[in-house]
């Protein structure tokens, strides 16, 4: 990757914005698909409020390239901890969620309960880690919360809790199933249990008969299926774990069948993102091959590990010396644009740690180790408490996955895969 990175950005352009809205829609009227993408950016960017003066900085450090220095995982591990307790505190919505996110345009935003769902899990496994009463608490209020805001059916809503429309969405209803599921296996409380199965049962009976959730859709991504819904049999295979018996794994193992279906030869998977199937996010490429993996872990199915290696073994093959991993690739797990999405880079960075526990190959291990210490060395030990800690959505910060923010499910995720490097250090 370059010292240095240019800014793109087209908001330099100085077009009136009546103007640039006129001209835009008569070329679009006379262009092609190519002319119209372009176009399409430069609408949107200056349709954008000025930056701000954090956001100004951030990118001016960022344009610099990384620092040398790798923090390494427990000084990170212990910031990005802080930093999610600091979202929970800081929540525009004050409900005892945690904030989507902080944005240097913007400020704190109102809590998520999708990535909420499944900060749970880590919330309890630092809890024990450290001994901290605190953060049980945390994940308690967390759990409440979520109980609280269940629809009857046992579905939850997608986007941010003051989101519209407000309507029960498979994929986020299997994220906070995951945190539903340990919350029920780590305090025994029967609330916990009950929202658990009634979440559970939700994503149970609405699966189609090939294997493919499509009556709850996200408002919120461009519509069509989803392969990276894996993720969310992962949440019915937590739940399978802690009461055996209904049908929960079953069904999410159904639905990874289906996925499967969607993997091409070299381990890509069609119909796997959230807005550009042809060159999906890393995130969502992370997302779809832990379920599999986790598919694996619950079945003990062979080919469902020789399908999660496909897939890894291409991403080992696309990851640099220096752990740049490209925020989205093609089908051949070409770089697609010039950024990194930190996010997706730390969820597979755990896919791969996983990959070299069951298989013993070290090249797993060894590209995991890249992509941690990239995204560690992105971290801010001082500045704001919104920005020390988190983890941004893009590296650059102004690339286009959560752009000029930082991400509460970034930090869970570099959590949970630099809490796992530590472990397989200790058993070599």
């Amino acid at each position: 990757m370059p010292a240095a990175l240019a800014d793109g950005h087209i908001a330099k352009l100085t077009l009136s914005g009546i103007n640039a809205i006129i001209i835009y829609n008569l070329i679009i009227f006379y262009s092609g698909p190519t002319v119209f993408q372009l176009l399409r950016k430069i609408k949107h960017q200056l349709s954008q409020p000025p930056l701000s003066d954090m956001a100004k900085a951030e990118l001016e450090v960022d344009k610099r390239g990384l620092p040398a220095r790798d923090p390494g995982p427990e000084a990170v591990i212990a910031a990005c901890t802080k930093w999610l307790c600091t979202a929970q505190d800081n929540s525009a919505s004050n409900d005892g969620g945690v904030a989507r996110d902080f944005s240097l345009q913007k400020g704190w935003a109102t809590s998520y309960p999708e990535t909420t769902g499944y900060i749970i899990p880590t919330m309890i496994t630092m809890a024990n880690r450290n001994g901290d009463a605190g953060l049980h608490a945390r994940a308690r209020r967390m759990l409440d919360w979520c109980v609280a805001i269940q629809f009857p059916e046992g579905g939850f809503m997608g986007g941010k809790i003051d989101a519209t429309p407000r309507v029960p969405v498979t994929f986020n209803t299997g994220q906070i199933l995951i945190g539903l599921a340990a919350g029920a296996a780590e305090y025994k409380d029967e609330r916990y249990l009950d929202s658990m199965h009634r979440a559970a049962a939700w994503l149970r009976d609405s699966l189609d008969e090939d294997g493919c959730w499509r009556k709850f859709p996200t408002p919120f991504a461009k519509p069509g299926e989803k392969a990276y819904e894996t993720h969310v049999s992962w949440g019915l295979f937590e739940a399978e774990r802690v009461a055996p018996g209904n049908g929960y794994g079953e069904a999410g193992l159904r639905q990874v069948d289906w996925a499967i279906g969607k993997q091409q030869p070299n381990g890509w998977f069609a119909s796997n993102c959230l807005t550009d199937a042809e060159n999906p996010l890393t995130h969502t490429i992370g997302y779809v091959l832990r379920g599999v993996l986790e598919g694996h872990l619950l079945s003990g199915r062979a080919d469902l590990l020789q399908a999660a290696e496909r897939t890894g073994k291409s991403l080992v093959e696309a990851i640099g010396a220096d752990g740049y991993l490209a925020g989205r690739l093609d089908r051949n797990f070409r770089g697609a644009v010039n950024y990194v999405c930190l996010t997706g880079s730390v969820q597979i960075a755990h896919c791969l740690f996983l990959l070299h526990r069951l298989t013993g190959e070290r090249r797993y291990l060894e590209a995991g180790r890249k992509l941690t210490a990239f995204v560690r060395r992105t971290v801010r030990f001082e500045g704001h408490e919104g920005m020390v800690g988190g983890i941004k959505g893009s590296f650059p910060v102004n690339g286009d996955y959560g752009q000029w923010e930082y991400l509460n499910w970034a930090a869970k995720f570099c959590i949970d895969a630099n809490l796992l490097e530590i472990e397989l250090a200790g058993n070599a």
